[in-house]
């Protein structure tokens, strides 16, 4: 019984002793393993930080020659803008150097002609007191008496003289009264808004088939009279097939009864009640576009800050043209003229901006305003908050008063004739061109000594052959500026006009 207990004990012993180490080795086997497995995940930790640091760095690398290239970019930039300021500066230097030499030499000539000048007075005077004595001596008088005959005799002269320059004045002044009471009328005639010709009073419309002529005109003529009652334009039906024309000299009302009317021919019903409507939404759209324009018109004129009122009223230039030209663009191409000539003197540019682009706004003002239309276009935009030099700019592009005119009255005034004088900007009828060359020539033909004239440059230009064994170097020239002076007096002609006197000797011989 105690062996076997003992026995018992032993087994349980060594069942104990085994389970213990097995435990151990298993324990050790899986803390071996779970050792490797986080070596394992350490690895691939480490793995991907090495390949994240890789491609930050890389990115890093990749930024950094961005960086760089850009600022190398810019710094070429840089280097390239200063050294075209540098040139620029250089030549400014250069320019300024010489019209300094310039200037110092006028200043020694007109020292040295002060010096000669004073020299010369002082012989004058000199010659003055020895002829004050041998007129006493010949002539027997003292000097007071003398001083009283020639006075009295400079006295008769300065009479005589001054009669005949106040009959030349008087000459002069009916001529300059005439001339300028053909302006006043002419001014008032383009300011009035009577009937004009024929192609720019009309616009023809197209309709659909000659049934539509009697749905237009209605019974017994109620709906042509609605029409032209509420449009204020006249209706001409003819025979002129498929097609109506409207006839009004105002382009507004017309661009309004040419917009309802197309829309009445669209729609079919046409009646009184349904003219009125139309007409009313036609009027509505002309008026946006008429502000759309102006607003427009403003912007690429770079002119900002318009009262509403006066962009209105520039809207409605996009109606209306002068010799072909539309006094819309007109308007702008002035401003940019201006703005230019006024950046090329140094002056102010945005006042001749806005006043060239306004200087026609008093054109399309009603005849019930008073005035020419750059006396009326200055008050109504002085009304409306413009400056002062604006509106003294925009009445002075037509009145040349030299001690009034400031620097920016002229500019205005340039840039309003080179937008109308330059080669394109206006056209005319073949008819009205061709005797305006045919007129030119005549006058050329009409002094002696001309053997023949050509009208050239859309009559911008004349040259003019002379015989040469009756009109000398000399009289060549005199006679440029009297053709010149001539032409100027009898003729209209928009711009200027240059005259060209030709001479030619040709010496001919033959040799046998």
């Amino acid at each position: 019984m105690d062996n076997t207990l003992i026995l018992a004990s032993i087994v349980a012993l060594v069942a104990v002793a085994v389970g213990a180490g097995l435990g151990y080795i298993v324990n050790q086997r899986t803390t071996a393993e779970q050792l490797r497995l986080a070596r394992e995940r350490a690895d691939q930790s480490r793995s991907h930080a090495d390949a994240e640091e890789k491609a930050l760095l890389l990115a890093a690398k990749e930024e950094a020659i961005r960086i760089r290239s850009t600022a190398e970019d810019e710094a070429r930039g840089m280097r390239a803008e200063m050294q075209a300021l540098e040139r620029r500066l250089h030549q400014k230097e250069e320019n300024l150097d010489r019209k300094i030499e310039e200037l110092e030499r006028r200043q020694d000539r007109v020292q040295r002609r002060d010096e000669e000048s004073e020299t010369r007075l002082r012989e004058a005077q000199e010659l003055k007191r020895e002829q004050v004595v041998t007129l006493e001596r010949v002539a027997a008088l003292t000097r007071e008496a003398a001083r009283q005959t020639l006075l009295q005799q400079v006295e008769d002269e300065t009479r005589h003289d001054l009669a005949r320059r106040i009959r030349h004045i008087e000459t002069e002044a009916r001529a300059t009264a005439e001339q300028n009471a053909r302006k006043i009328l002419s001014v008032a005639i383009q300011r009035y808004s009577a009937e004009t010709v024929g192609e720019i009073s009309t616009t023809v419309i197209a309709i659909p088939n000659e049934e539509m002529k009697g749905r237009i005109i209605g019974r017994e003529g109620r709906n042509i009279r609605a029409l032209e009652a509420a449009t204020g334009v006249d209706l001409i039906i003819d025979d002129t097939p498929d097609a109506v024309t409207l006839s009004c000299f105002d382009p507004v009302r017309r661009e309004i009864a040419r917009l309802a009317l197309t829309r009445l021919v669209q729609d079919g019903r046409i009646h009184p009640a349904r003219i009125e409507e139309i007409v009313a939404k036609a009027k509505q759209e002309i008026e946006q576009e008429i502000k759309e324009e102006g607003e427009a018109a403003a912007f690429e004129a770079g002119v900002l800050g318009l009262h509403q009122e006066i962009v209105k009223v520039v809207g409605r230039l996009k109606f209306r043209t002068s010799y072909g030209q539309n006094q819309l663009r007109h308007a702008v191409e002035c401003a940019h003229v201006g703005a230019m000539l006024a950046a090329e003197v140094g002056a102010d540019v945005t006042i001749v901006r806005r006043a060239a682009f306004l200087h026609d706004i008093g054109k399309v003002l009603t005849h019930e305003v008073e005035g020419p239309h750059h006396v009326a276009g200055a008050d109504f935009i002085r009304r409306f908050g413009e400056s002062k030099a604006v509106c003294q700019a925009v009445a002075g592009h037509h009145d040349h008063d030299p001690e009034q005119q400031a620097v920016e009255d002229v500019l205005v005034q340039a840039a309003d004739a080179a937008s109308g004088a330059r080669p394109g900007a206006r056209h005319e009828s073949l008819e009205n061109y061709v005797k305006r060359l045919e007129a030119l020539e005549e006058v050329a033909n009409s002094f002696d000594g001309v053997e023949r004239s050509f009208a050239i440059q859309a009559g911008r230009e004349v040259r003019i052959l002379v015989k040469p064994d009756e009109v000398d170097d000399l009289q060549a020239m005199r006679l440029a500026r009297d053709i010149v002076k001539k032409i100027e007096e009898t003729l209209q002609y928009p711009g200027q006009v240059k005259v060209t006197v030709v001479r030619e000797t040709r010496a001919v011989d033959f040799a046998r």
